[in-house]
């Protein structure tokens, strides 16, 4: 298997970089806890929200356990009146106006029931920090993931490092603190492309398949797959076939438990987007029409790119890069801007961070967007550290106020990152012939 050369991260010694990630995570929880967790408590006390467990998992656990234990259907109203007492703390009246729009119904495909089957029987507050506390350990294996699929070695304490900084991402600290179903989904994916890069194609057909929980998230890069598989059918069908053969599997015995689920699904869906107002994060930032207008072009850019790496092996930096392009492309373009999505984002960010001198060295644009990416990651820990220091030595409800500074880069590096993304590798599939992979 070919490498990319391992090199520093930093011009740093080599206590500094994990010393930098010790700071900037700590940073982040502590702002997490003490300030954004402490504002949004009061002022849903000022505004009479109602607060429950405010678990994602809530949801799709109690329609696991009503589906499986008492065959009732998880998306009936019945049941999203009995997620949103335990959710929000009672039912969600229309007549009062503050209560959130958010219905908080059973969103998923009915198989999502079964990956939960083993909790169904156990007190929910038992499985939300059980479930914690996988999120947490499937992240972290991200990391060795992701730099294996992208065939970059690097020091045991940069690996370290990097996983620290994910952790303590706001985005990650975000997912974990709602149990965010799409960490495990992205987990998956590393697992499904370490499998694929490794020859193992029958096991990561099976692990893609289970990413299709949220279907959403993963349509660009099945797309970005099949046109790829299609290319050379003969040496790369195992991995669709037992793809299929898992989803056949799943839908099936779904519509044992849940006969016409697939209906009561899309319909669950369509009020999903409808109450929480979902659009995609280049509708917020494009004018509109020109929004879908952006989004489609923005695809079609990404699967050029797929088209012209279609015959490279699974094995290779390129097929990496389009596994890396494909996910970074997906968070501005599906119609949600949860800051938890952008952990997808970060076999890009690695991917970007490889090849940084490469990038620098292009032109100016490059080193304009790769400034800026820079800037606007580290916002976030910058400002988090010093609210969180202030928090100790200011009153609560003076740093409070600026509970939403961390955020102020959210929606960009998304964009960036794409950005950096669909230029880099537009160019490097452009100045460079793809040879055909020889058997």
């Amino acid at each position: 298997m070919t490498t990319v050369p391992a090199s520093p991260l930093f011009r740093f010694r080599s206590w500094l970089l994990p010393l930098l990630a010790i700071l900037c995570a700590g940073g982040m929880w502590t702002y997490v806890n003490r300030v954004m967790i402490s504002h949004q408590i009061s002022d849903a006390a000022a505004h009479g929200r109602p607060r429950g467990n405010l678990s994602d998992l809530y949801p799709h656990w109690i329609g696991a356990r009503e589906l499986l234990l008492h065959g009732r259907d998880p998306y009936s109203p019945e049941v999203t009146r009995e997620i949103q007492q335990g959710y929000y703390g009672r039912p969600l009246d229309p007549a009062v106006p503050g209560d959130p729009r958010d219905q908080q119904g059973f969103a998923y495909p009915v198989y999502v029931a079964f990956y939960l089957a083993p909790t169904i029987h156990l007190p929910f507050e038992l499985v939300r920090q059980g479930f914690f506390g996988v999120l947490l350990g499937l992240t972290l294996a991200t990391v060795p993931l992701w730099l294996r699929v992208l065939h970059w070695s690097v020091p045991v304490w940069e690996q370290v490092s990097l996983m620290v900084f994910t952790v303590g991402s706001l985005t990650v600290v975000q997912g974990l603190k709602l149990q965010q179903m799409t960490l495990l989904v992205v987990a998956l994916l590393a697992v499904a492309m370490a499998l694929l890069a490794s020859d193992c194609p029958i096991a990561a057909g099976i692990a893609l398949a289970l990413t299709t929980i949220k279907p959403q998230l993963v349509w660009l890069l099945l797309l970005c797959l099949m046109i790829w598989t299609l290319a050379d059918w003969r040496s790369r069908y195992r991995w669709a076939a037992s793809f299929l053969m898992t989803m056949a599997i799943l839908c099936v015995a779904s519509e044992w438990y849940l006969p016409h689920w697939i209906s009561r699904f899309v319909e669950a869906m369509r009020r999903y987007v409808n109450y929480t107002d979902a659009v995609s994060i280049l509708d917020l930032t494009v004018p509109a029409p020109w929004g879908w207008m952006s989004r489609v072009l923005v695809v079609a850019a990404t699967v050029r790119i797929v088209w012209k790496n279609r015959r490279l092996a699974e094995g290779t930096p390129a097929f990496a890069a389009t596994v890396s392009l494909a996910l970074a492309v997906t968070v501005i373009v599906i119609p949600s801007y949860a800051l938890y999505n952008q952990v997808m984002l970060l076999p890009a960010l690695l991917m970007l961070l490889r090849d940084r001198r490469t990038i620098w060295n292009r032109n100016r644009m490059s080193r304009v967007l790769l400034s800026l990416g820079a800037i606007l990651l580290a916002w976030p820990w910058l400002a988090s550290i010093a609210l969180a220091c202030l928090s100790f030595v200011l009153p609560p409800e003076l740093v409070e106020r600026a509970w939403m500074v961390p955020g102020w880069t959210v929606l960009q590096v998304p964009l960036v990152v794409a950005a950096l993304m669909l230029i880099h590798y537009y160019q490097r599939t452009n100045s460079a012939p793809v040879r055909p992979v020889t058997s």
